[in-house]
């Protein structure tokens, strides 16, 4: 995917200016919310918020995007999901309808205007309580279908996120109004443009909701060996169409996807837990040293022990 396959919808003057507004008030309420850089976990379930003032000369984040729609009210963010790049921000929004192991990295942000995002992590119990109201003669054909999606935020979408943000400066309103428009921002988002990827991830037995299924497993198993025929049964798919599907929906093979979690673990263990190589590789399912060390250096760009030490001198840098 390029960076410009986005899906955009043209805009008259007055509506853009009432965008623009929106979009700084949900800036300035994410700024009053996040006290310094990182993501914080905001006390209404489901949403975070983010903040950063620097830029990421070299080195991408990589994680787990969880299923979320995310918002770069001011800055801009790329996301990397297998070979596609996403770019977002100036209001616009990225969607992840399943887990995907991603690299971002901020490339437009300063201590004076830094990135400001929200996110809102996708409930499936709610989603699907809402896809029945919305798509009452069931799902349209699906095409195109990607691992992520960027699309223009409209004004409503905009105010919605603006309102939930709010909720956080009133006692009261995070258990009682939140609920309410948090079923809103699901409900404007199942109406966009991108709605129907987001609905065939909780559809009753789609081949969608049994990929989810499993990354749900690969997640839980990531140590583990198995076999890609095992994994299609067990989700009541052919291996043919299992690989399909998946790779449609992840931008990359269920190995290629188990192999990036066992690499981002074995890196989260060394910089978190002071591990070291061998043992990290051992506990994320790699028997051969060599063979770790040849996919993180490709993965990554430099050998564990090399990539550890300058992550640590980084972060003395920064203390």
């Amino acid at each position: 995917m390029s960076l410009d396959d986005r899906t955009t919808t043209p805009m008259s003057d007055n509506a853009n200016g009432s965008l623009k507004a929106e979009t700084i008030r949900l800036a300035n309420l994410i700024y009053t919310h996040s006290s310094h850089d990182g993501t914080y976990a905001a006390r209404i379930p489901g949403l975070y918020v983010n903040r950063y003032s620097r830029i990421e000369a070299t080195d991408y984040v990589h994680t787990i995007y969880s299923p979320a729609v995310g918002i770069a009210a001011q800055g801009k963010k790329i996301i990397t999901v297998g070979k596609d790049v996403y770019e977002y921000g100036g209001s616009r929004i990225f969607i992840a309808p399943v887990a995907l192991p991603v690299a971002m990295k901020t490339i437009l942000a300063s201590p004076t205007e830094p990135f400001l995002g929200v996110g809102l992590y996708l409930d499936p119990q709610r989603i699907a309580a809402l896809v029945p109201k919305v798509y009452p003669h069931g799902l349209p054909t699906i095409r195109n279908r990607r691992a992520g999606y960027v699309m223009d935020a409209d004004l409503a979408l905009i105010n919605a996120m603006a309102r939930l943000v709010d909720c956080l400066s009133s006692p009261g309103d995070d258990h009682l109004i939140a609920s309410l428009i948090m079923d809103e921002i699901f409900i404007r988002l199942l109406r966009s443009p991108i709605g129907v990827y987001v609905a065939e991830t909780v559809f009753a037995e789609s081949s969608v909701q049994r990929v989810v299924k499993a990354i749900d497993w690969l997640q839980n198993n990531f140590s583990q060996p198995f076999k890609i025929a095992d994994l299609a049964e067990m989700v009541h798919l052919s291996e043919s169409s299992f690989r399909e599907h998946f790779k449609s929906v992840t931008a990359m093979s269920p190995l290629q996807y188990r192999n990036v979690l066992r690499l981002q673990e074995a890196r989260r263990l060394m910089l978190s837990n002071q591990m070291d190589a061998t043992t990290a590789c051992r506990i994320v399912g790699y028997a051969s040293d060599s063979q770790f060390s040849r996919e993180y250096s490709r993965f990554f760009g430099s050998p564990p022990n090399k990539d550890i030490a300058r992550w640590r001198q980084e972060r003395r840098n920064l203390n």
